[in-house]
């Protein structure tokens, strides 16, 4: 007779691995492919596995799994230290207690790969400058710097590397996908990159000697929480040691120059070292891809404008009746207009987490002021005499408004209502940043790839998008709108 724990222990077994694993990757071409690898060696043995990708730079992806929004991503070793940890010099050792110490997180051993950050130029300038050592860059203070955005405010980044070299160059921010192509056409002469880079050997680059031995190592490893399944963790560990450098910077390569996906890359690795037995082949069309995301993108626009409908008409017509909050109510919604779109969406990360709640908060906040400064300046501007008449025949407060203020206030609220719905459409492609999905999916993921086709993928459907948006609404208002204030609008 079977014994009762063993039964539970089956149970217990079957109920873990039909929970999703939630793989996270930065948004660049050899964390897609890391993420991959680890997805598809997942899902071959018999995981659930969902893919969280594009989640912006290293503070994005270890809040989402410190919070429990994801549950594993690949990483480096130097910058868990330099980034998270605050101590460039911890060894792999001192990493692995400092996180379980801190934060409960653990890290897999070595995939057999550092990918060290390092600065790159072209052969020719190399040559014309004499540069071979970043030393070199010292004498050379007429060089153009382009430097990725995350690069710019690591610890182990730009400012302790200008003061350890005594470099004196003001570098421009430019994401690390378009640094190459600046590179090339020569508008920049130097920039960072990472000495994995397929773009390093597809362009004949010059890694620029690290002579002062600046950068930590880098090694590539999975971080993951506490809950992972053993399996999953052993299935992980199958990897310690599978990828050397060559390899590493071939499999970008294939990427970005041999017109394979990141799914067919991942797929031939493992097969390859005997970790699945077949290939994967992709099966979604394109049509089914964009039809998809374009689903994605139009709830999280609807479900933000639904709520900033509900809470901006009221409050208008309350600030309507109490007119001395109106300029600080109206004033303080402009100020959150301020605010860039990726700073608000990172500031709702460690509120919120990642994916649809945070992504809709921050589009409803959008989206509060066009709705509510059109509501109150259409009641605003409804003619005094109406108003009197219709004190004058005994209605009440809210017959007014029901009857009078509100359907000539109609025009300007509706005009209001789709000018949110238009910048929402083109704020909501930056929600991929924090795994919310949408048509920002293809432009973040084609901004890493340096891919054109990739990014026109979900450019040119969010802009048809807000072209039908908007005349979607102009009918709306046309139909709302009563008949004798109907105008013809632009």
């Amino acid at each position: 007779m079977v014994r009762f724990s063993t039964l539970l222990l089956v149970f217990i077994s079957a109920m873990t691995m039909a929970q999703p694993i939630r793989v996270g990757s930065k948004h660049f071409n050899e964390g897609y492919i890391l993420s991959e690898i680890i997805s598809q060696l997942l899902e071959a043995n018999g995981f659930i596995v969902e893919r969280k990708y594009n989640l912006g730079g290293t503070v994005v992806c270890f809040e989402a799994l410190r919070r429990g929004e994801i549950d594993l991503y690949p990483e480096y070793s130097g910058t868990i230290s330099s980034e998270i940890l605050k101590d460039p010099k911890l060894d792999y050792k001192e990493i692995q207690n400092e996180l379980a110490k801190k934060y409960l997180l653990y890290i897999s051993q070595p995939y057999g790969f550092n990918n060290s950050y390092g600065l790159v130029c072209t052969r020719e300038t190399s040559e014309k400058y004499g540069l071979h050592s970043i030393s070199d860059l010292r004498q050379q203070t007429q060089l153009q710097f382009a430097l990725s955005y995350e690069y710019l405010r690591r610890v182990d980044g730009w400012d302790s590397l200008k003061l350890k070299y005594g470099l004196s160059h003001t570098p421009n921010a430019i994401e690390h996908g378009l640094a190459y192509s600046a590179l090339q056409s020569g508008k920049i002469d130097v920039t960072d990159a990472y000495t994995t880079d397929g773009e390093i050997s597809k362009y004949n680059l010059v890694l620029l000697e690290d002579d002062q031995k600046f950068f930590p190592l880098y090694s590539a490893i999975t971080i993951y929480n506490r809950n992972l399944p053993e399996k999953a963790k052993a299935l992980i560990e199958r990897l310690s040691g599978t990828i050397g450098e060559d390899l590493m910077q071939a499999m970008n390569a294939d990427v970005l120059f041999g017109g394979e996906t990141i799914a067919q890359v991942a797929s031939r690795f493992l097969k390859n070292r005997n970790l699945i037995a077949l290939t994967v082949t992709r099966t979604d069309s394109v049509i089914s891809e964009i039809a998809n995301q374009t689903l994605t993108h139009l709830e999280l626009t609807f479900i933000a404008l639904v709520l900033a409908i509900l809470v901006s008409v009221p409050l208008a017509i309350a600030l309507y009746w109490n007119p001395s909050w109106a300029s600080p109510v109206v004033y303080f919604t402009g100020l959150l207009q301020t605010i860039p779109s990726i700073a608000l969406l990172a500031i709702m990360i460690p509120i919120f987490g990642i994916g649809v709640v945070p992504a809709v908060i921050a589009l409803f906040l959008y989206a509060l002021l066009p709705v509510l400064r059109n509501t109150l300046m259409g009641l605003q501007a409804v003619d005094p005499v109406l108003k009197n008449v219709a004190d004058g025949i005994g209605m009440t407060r809210f017959q007014k408004l029901r009857y009078v203020e509100l359907p000539l206030a109609t025009p300007s609220i509706m005009a209001g209502i789709r000018t949110a719905a238009v910048i929402n459409i083109g704020t909501a492609t930056l929600a991929a940043f924090i795994g919310a999905g949408g048509l920002g999916e293809f432009i973040v993921s084609g901004l890493a790839l340096n891919n054109t086709s990739m990014i026109l993928k979900g450019a040119i459907p969010a802009a048809v998008l807000a072209l039908l948006i908007e005349f979607l609404f102009t009918w709306l208002e046309r139909i709302i709108t009563p008949a004798h204030l109907r105008r013809k609008t632009l």
